[in-house]
């Protein structure tokens, strides 16, 4: 589905980003990125979708070139790929609904939305979502009046309302605490087995790497330096990707089994699929 050729980011300064990235991602898997702040995880997630631009290789999306995309070509290109952010990328003065129907930006055009005059089925479809995500009840709050774990729902419904093949997921936790993590991860795992999605998931929490990926690729200083499934995370693995440190690669505390998985400016951040 999603393929990285040579793909590698160098900034004006010379500073190296990524080097030589290569990674076939198939349709339906979760794959988590992890590794030491700086090593380019970042970085990465935002090559696929140009919100920074490689400096070499080849990025696929089923088969067409992202690379060479400008225009109302990367625009198209960008409706099929729904980014998480860390920070929410969230209107804090428009209502959740509102929030959520900006995914719709790239299909409905600027100013149909902002005459609020989306279609049916897509104000349908948003309703659907913010039941999904369990926030059904909060329709018509402002975004500035949510916690954040009920932040970053509003951010997977507007991501997922983009009708996308692929989520790209940058640090959905950093800013949540421990349980509200576990529910986003777990949320975000459910949604892409219900909805055959492919995700990247940039995340510094190897624990929850480990019990809700399916493979996990380990980068330090824009170099893939492990590649695999969650159970072969070893301390030896660990330690090659952040270093000397004494590694338990236990997940952690058991769950209760009900609540285990099955296997920029804001306004122009929650564009980024239609008008960049």
């Amino acid at each position: 589905m999603l393929t990285l050729e040579g793909v590698g980011k160098r900034y004006p300064t010379g500073d190296r980003a990524l080097s030589d990235i290569d990674l076939a991602l198939p349709k339906g898997q979760v794959m988590a990125l992890i590794g030491p702040s700086g090593a380019g995880k970042s970085t990465l997630i935002r090559c696929v979708n140009r919100l920074v631009e490689p400096s070499q290789g080849h990025i696929r999306l089923d088969g067409d070139e992202l690379t060479t995309l400008s225009g109302a070509g990367l625009r198209r290109a960008r409706r099929s790929m729904g980014m998480i952010f860390q920070e929410y990328a969230l209107v804090d003065r428009l209502t959740v609904m509102e929030n959520v129907l900006s995914g719709r930006l790239g299909y409905v055009g600027f100013w149909r939305s902002f005459f609020r005059r989306y279609p049916e089925q897509d104000v349908r479809e948003a309703f659907r979502l913010l039941e999904r995500v369990g926030l059904d009840h909060a329709l018509d709050k402002r975004a500035d009046a949510l916690s954040g774990g009920q932040r970053q729902r509003v951010g997977i419904a507007r991501a997922l309302l983009q009708s996308p093949r692929l989520l790209l997921v940058d640090e959905p936790t950093a800013s949540l605490d421990p349980k509200t993590s576990r529910q986003i991860m777990r949320l975000i795992r459910e949604l892409c087995a219900e909805r055959g999605l492919a995700a990247i998931i940039n995340i510094h929490d190897v624990a929850l790497a480990r019990q809700f990926a399916d493979r996990i690729v380990g980068l330090n200083a824009g170099r893939i330096v492990f590649d695999g499934a969650p159970s072969e995370l070893t301390s030896d693995i660990l330690t090659t990707i952040y270093g000397e440190e004494e590694w338990d690669t236990r997940v952690g505390p058991e769950e209760p089994a009900e609540e285990r998985s099955a296997p920029p400016r804001a306004f122009d951040v929650a564009l980024s699929g239609a008008v960049r």
